[in-house]
Order: structure tokens, then C-alpha cells, then sequence
């Protein structure tokens, strides 16, 4: 059975036990009002549930997402999880043990001892006979609580409406089972008073046909089921242990980073695991359920021997465009040596994960502009700071604008200039090129505009230089932490950087290299075709030096 149908699988099981526990904590909260209120809510919320129907399907979804939660804990290769993670699951341990001798002595003992279990006689249990296990039901209440809103939660993160809805459900969490125990409470208390008479308890037990023997049967049970579910947890936690023990004596593949450290590699473990057992941080925003793809990995060597992805990650791979040779350490099990290099850092967010593949440090063919406003020294003298600020923020703006309607990147800043890229989405150097150009023909028409919108305010028009080189570069985020854009560097740049300062010279609006004239199929043959040596660089570098923006075909 495929890893995506168990997710599936202990997903569904878990919203129908959410679900059901919805209800019970509904039940609870009217304990506000009544006792009565308690027992006639009761059969609207939980009566579906005794039904054959409803029970039935109960008992399926706890069996299987029971099951699949041992079959989780035995396969999972390392336990260095988040904090949340260890949270939900030793919330799902302390499950059994604390709710037990409850379903034993409520829904068992009416289908199998014949007693007549009410909310009435469940209350006087909890609070008068034995109240220790009544402080118990309420901690009981909270754990399946949290661990259900834990795990509802690692679910719903991912979706794009979760994040403006995050409050609001945030205090609908809070809000249910502070209502539920405080309906609780209220209901104990009025048991409590009329307990003082000790007529109420026996009628109580007289109705619910409970009896010492009875009593004692579901002492016995619990006793059975606490050690069944012990040992199962321990045989899990046990047989792990020895199957990793076992797999050790052979194990020769090593999994190799670009730091020089390598591990090896064990049967069946993900990368993440690997790299989690050997305390390698690596970032897992989901917690390695294939959805994040935050921990995505650069394969360098061995790629040919690694199985394809399965659905879950083939479907998280094409959300992110990713190329062929990036693959999520959490899903990808290596079977021989291979070498990998992680893509993004270990403290990495949410939001890196959504961002497109093949942007987190790579070489690509792309297209580089550089544009740089003219005169700025003349510009800011005899103006107010605040006048400077708003020339430089219109210009920027139209820039901007320019770059958005023809696909460019704005890629950095660059004092009175700026630097865009072309080309990151496909990888297709004729359509980069011939945006590129457009972009720079609309640049220039924003510029022309601009000047007739701020005559009043400008001395004399202002002018910008453009230079556009197409090449590798080296594409990837970068910057500070926190403020890292999608950049390039690399001769590319540099050589485009060197172009654009060629429009002072050539008193030219736009200066191109000769490759992207050829990569857009220009027929510039009316124009002078230059060359310039650029520093650090053997070949020339062919350009022209051109009026105007030229037309693609």
C-alpha cells in the first residue's frame, strides 16, 4: 500500500473521530444550562453515533487511525521532530491510557452488560464514587482535543484561505472546550448537591443497573486493555530498534553533501530521515509529509539510480515547476551512494516552499537588463528631500509597471538604477530576449510620459541608459536573511552592467549585445555594430548602440 492512500487513509479516519469528538464537546457545553439539557442535546449530537451505522463506522475509523499511527511510529526512521510534532504525538500516546476504562464503563458496558448508561449516572461516577478519575475525563478532554487541532492543523497549513482564517479558528479552538469543561463543571456541581442525599445515588445506580460485579468486570478490562495497549507501543518502539540494529551490519551506500560529509545510507529511509538520524538540520516545514517541499534537494551524483517519484511528490514537484534533477528529501529513499545538495537553508518558511523550483541556486540562460536614470546629481539640487523622494518613487513606479506588463524580474536595486531579469519561467532565450526588448520600449514610452506629467516640476527632462546581454548566470536567492530576492550573478550581469554605461558614451537611450539582437531575430544590418573588451574577459563583446527600442518580428 502506497504512502499517499495510508495519508489518506489516516486522514479520513481522523476527521470522522474529529468530528465525533465535535459533537461530544458540544454535548458537554450544554451542561451550562441543565442536566436535562445535557441528556435531550445528547440524542440529537451523539445518537447518530450509537446507531449500527454510526457505530460501526466509529469503530472502523478508531481501529484504522490507531493503526496507522503504530505503523507511523515503527516506520518512522528518526525522532527529531519539531516541537508541534512531538506534541501531537505524545498527545496520541496518552489517548488510550486516559480514555480506556471511559468507553469501557460507558458504550461497552451498555452494548455488553445490559446497563443503562445516562449522563446523570456518568457524572456521579466521575464526580462522587471516584472523582480522581473525573479530574482524569477533563485532562482526557484537552489531550484528544489538542491532538486532534494538532493534527488538523499540520493539514489545513498548506491551503492557500488558511492563513486569514488562522485566527478565527485559533479562537474557535479555545472557545469549544472552555465551554464544554465549564459545562461540565456546572453539571458536576449540580450532581454534587443532589448526592448530598444519599436516596439520589442509589436511584441513580438502581436505573443504570450497575452492580460491584459489573463494576469489578470493567476494572478487569481496563486492566487488559492497559497492558494490550502498552505492549503494542512497546513491541512498535522495539521491533524499530531491532530492525535498524539488523539493517546496520550492511550498510556501504553513503549519502554525500557538499561539505565533504557523507552518511550512510539505511534500506528504506527517506534522505530527511538520514539526515535527521546523523543530526544534519535540514528544513521540513510539513514535518516530511510531502507537502511543504521545503526541504527540496539538489541530486548531484546518482540520480540514475533513485526509483521516480511517487504521486505525492510528483504532484508537489509540478506545483513548484521544479526541474528534473530536484527531488524532496522527505519522500526520495536512495538504494545506492548518492550526492545531494540542499536548496534551501534549514530555518526555511512556508512561504520559500511555494516559490518556483530551480530558483534556489542554479545556472541558467537568462536575460539581463540594467537601466540607470541620468543626472541625478543635477536632479536633487535645489529640491526638498521630500520632492527628490517623490521624482525617484514616480520613476521607480512607471519602471515597475514596465516590467510587469512584459514579464521582467526586478531583481536589486541599484542606486538610481535598477537590475531586472528575464527568462525565469521556461526556458525559452527568443521569448526572453524579445520581452526583454519590449520591456525596454515600454520603459522608455512610461519615460516619455512621465516627463509631460512632471514638466512642471523637472528643470529638464529626465533621461536613462539601458544596456540588455543575454547569457549564463548564476540564479538563485540572495541577500540578507529575511530579505534575500531572486537575483543573478556572473559575466552576464556584468556585462550587462558594462553595457548600459555605454549609453553615456554612445549618447544613446538603449545599448544591446549582439546576442540579443540574434536570440530575438532583429535585423539590425542599417545599424553600426560595435565591440568592447570588457575586463576579466578574452572574447569582445559585440553590441549596438541604438535611438530607439526595436520591434521584435
Amino acid at each position: 500500500m502506497n504512502d499517499l492512500l495510508l495519508h489518506r487513509l489516516r486522514l479520513g479516519s481522523g476527521l470522522v473521530l474529529f468530528i465525533f469528538v465535535l459533537c461530544h464537546l458540544a454535548n458537554h457545553a450544554f451542561g451550562l444550562i441543565s442536566l436535562p439539557w445535557l441528556d435531550r442535546v445528547h440524542g440529537l449530537l451523539i445518537g447518530p453515533w450509537r446507531s449500527l451505522p454510526g457505530g460501526l463506522l466509529l469503530l472502523l475509523a478508531g481501529m484504522t487511525h490507531a493503526g496507522l499511527s503504530l505503523h507511523t511510529l515503527y516506520v518512522k526512521k528518526s525522532y527529531r521532530i519539531t516541537r508541534l510534532e512531538w506534541t501531537q504525538l505524545i498527545l496520541g500516546l496518552a489517548i488510550p491510557l486516559l480514555l480506556l476504562k471511559h468507553v469501557l464503563g460507558t458504550r461497552i458496558a451498555a452494548d455488553f452488560l445490559d446497563m443503562e448508561i445516562g449522563y446523570g449516572f456518568t457524572l456521579a461516577y466521575l464526580w462522587v464514587i471516584d472523582p480522581l478519575r473525573g479530574w482524569l475525563q477533563a485532562l482526557a478532554l484537552l489531550v484528544v482535543w489538542g491532538h486532534a487541532c494538532t493534527g488538523l492543523y499540520f493539514w489545513l497549513r498548506f491551503k492557500s484561505w488558511f492563513s486569514p482564517w488562522a485566527p478565527f479558528l485559533g479562537v474557535g479552538a479555545v472557545l469549544l472546550p472552555t465551554l464544554a469543561l465549564a459545562g461540565y463543571v456546572s453539571a458536576g456541581n449540580v450532581i454534587l448537591r443532589k448526592s448530598a442525599d444519599p436516596a439520589f445515588l442509589d436511584q441513580l445506580l438502581a436505573a443504570a443497573r450497575a452492580s460491584p460485579e459489573k463494576g469489578a468486570l470493567i476494572a478487569q478490562w481496563a486492566s487488559w486493555g492497559y497492558l494490550t495497549a502498552l505492549s503494542l507501543m512497546l513491541a512498535v518502539l522495539g521491533g524499530r530498534w531491532l530492525h535498524r540494529r539488523l539493517r546496520t551490519l550492511s550498510r556501504t551506500d553513503r549519502l554525500k553533501l557538499p561539505s565533504g560529509h557523507s552518511y550512510a545510507i539505511e534500506k528504506g529511509a527517506s534522505i530527511l530521515d538520514i539526515l535527521r538520524m546523523n543530526g544534519v538540520a535540514h528544513a521540513s516545514v510539513c514535518g516530511g509529509r510531502g507537502r511543504c517541499t521545503t526541504c527540496r534537494v539538489k541530486v548531484l551524483e546518482g540520480g540514475e539510480n533513485l526509483p521516480p517519484p511517487e504521486e505525492r511528490e510528483r504532484l508537489a514537484l509540478e506545483r513548484i515547476e521544479a526541474p528534473p534533477d530536484m527531488r524532496l528529501a522527505c519522500q526520495t529513499l536512495p538504494t545506492a551512494s548518492l550526492a545531494i545538495a540542499p536548496l534551501l537553508p534549514s530555518g526555511a518558511t512556508l512561504q520559500d516552499g511555494r516559490r518556483k523550483g530551480g530558483l534556489e541556486g542554479s545556472e541558467r540562460h537568462i536575460v539581463v537588463l540594467f537601466l540607470d536614470l541620468r543626472g541625478s546629481t543635477a536632479l536633487s539640487e535645489g529640491k526638498l528631500p521630500y520632492d527628490v523622494l517623490f521624482l525617484y518613487n514616480q520613476f521607480f513606479l512607471e519602471m515597475s509597471e514596465a516590467l510587469k506588463a512584459t514579464g521582467g524580474h526586478y531583481a536589486a536595486f541599484v542606486g538610481d538604477g535598477l537590475m531586472a531579469i528575464y527568462g525565469l519561467e521556461g526556458n525559452n532565450t527568443k521569448r526572453a530576449a524579445q520581452n526583454a526588448l519590449k520591456g525596454a520600449g515600454e520603459m522608455l514610452a512610461r519615460l516619455e510620459g512621465l516627463n509631460d506629467h512632471l514638466q512642471s516640476e523637472l528643470d529638464q527632462p529626465l533621461r536613462m541608459g539601458i544596456g540588455i546581454h543575454a547569457g549564463e548566470a548564476i540564479v538563485g536567492l540572495m541577500g540578507p536573511p529575511g530579505g534575500e530576492r531572486i537575483s543573478a550573478i556572473g559575466d552576464t550581469v556584468n556585462t550587462a552592467a558594462r553595457l548600459e554605461s555605454l549609453c553615456k558614451e554612445y549618447d544613446a537611450p538603449l545599448v544591446i549585445s549582439a546576442s540579443i539582437a540574434e536570440a530575438a531575430c532583429l535585423d539590425l544590418a542599417k545599424e553600426t555594430r560595435r565591440s568592447l573588451q570588457v575586463q576579466g574577459k578574452v572574447r569582445e563583446v559585440a553590441f549596438y548602440a541604438l535611438a530607439e527600442a526595436p520591434l521584435p518580428p
